[in-house]
C-alpha cells in the first residue's frame, strides 16, 4: 500500500478554513456581547429602555445628539476591548488586519439586514472607521509585543538551577551566587563559557628576535 504523505506543518495548519471560521464567529460574538453590555449600561444610566435598535440600527448613531456620541464612544471602547481576544486567539500580527476588517464587515452586513438599508450616515461610517483603525493598530502592537518576548532555546536558568540544587540538599556557595549575573548557561563542561562560545586562555608570546 502506498504510504500517505504527512501533512505540511506550519501555515496550512494555522490557516485551516474551519479554524478561521471558528475564530471569526467567536470574535464576532465577543464583539456584540461587549457592545450589548456597554450600550445597555449607558442606556440604563440615561434612564431609557434598552433595545436592539441601539445596537443594530444605524439611525441611532447620530452626531447631532448626545445619545449618538455616547453610542459612538461605546463602539470605540468595544473595539479596544476586542484586542484582548484577538491577542489570545490570533497572536499573529500579520493576521490582525484581516480579522479586524472582517469583524466590521460582518457588522455592516448585520446592520444592513436589520434596517433593510445600507448605512448612509457619515457619522456612522466615521465611527466604524475609527473603530477598525483602533482595533487594527492596537491589535498589531499587542501581537508584536507578544512575538518579541524573549524565549529560552535549550538554555537553563542559573537561578532555577540553584533552586533545584538547594531543594536536593546541595549548598549554594558564594561563587555560584555570583554566577547568577551570567543569566543563562549555554552548555557545560569543557569549552562551555558563560557566553556560550567556550573558555579562553591567555598564551604567552615569545619575544621576537632582533634582525
Amino acid at each position: 500500500m502506498p504510504r500517505r504523505r504527512p501533512p505540511r506543518p506550519g501555515a496550512l495548519a494555522d490557516l485551516a478554513p474551519l479554524r478561521i471560521l471558528t475564530q471569526i464567529a467567536f470574535l464576532q460574538l465577543i464583539y456584540y456581547v461587549v457592545a450589548c453590555v456597554l450600550i445597555t449600561f449607558i442606556t440604563f444610566v440615561a434612564g431609557q429602555q434598552p433595545s436592539l435598535d441601539r445596537i443594530f440600527n444605524w439611525h441611532e448613531l447620530r452626531g447631532d445628539v448626545t445619545t449618538g456620541w455616547t453610542l459612538g464612544l461605546c463602539w470605540v471602547l468595544d473595539a479596544l476591548v476586542c484586542v484582548i481576544p484577538i491577542l489570545l486567539l490570533i497572536a499573529r500580527s500579520k493576521l490582525v488586519p484581516d480579522f479586524a476588517l472582517t469583524i466590521h464587515f460582518v457588522n455592516l452586513l448585520t446592520t444592513s439586514v436589520y434596517t433593510r438599508s445600507i448605512p448612509t450616515s457619515i457619522y456612522w461610517w466615521l465611527v466604524q472607521l475609527c473603530s477598525a483603525a483602533l482595533m487594527t493598530s492596537v491589535g498589531i502592537w499587542a501581537c508584536q509585543w507578544r512575538e518579541l518576548q524573549p524565549m529560552a532555546f535549550g538554555g537553563k536558568s542559573s537561578k532555577g538551577k540553584q533552586r533545584a540544587e538547594a531543594a536536593n540538599g546541595h549548598a549554594v556557595g558564594p561563587a555560584e551566587v555570583a554566577d547568577e549575573e551570567a543569566g543563562y548557561e549555554m552548555g557545560g563542561g569543557r569549552g562551555g563559557g558563560r557566553d556560550g562560545a567556550g573558555t579562553y586562555e591567555m598564551v604567552g608570546m615569545a619575544p621576537r628576535g632582533t634582525g
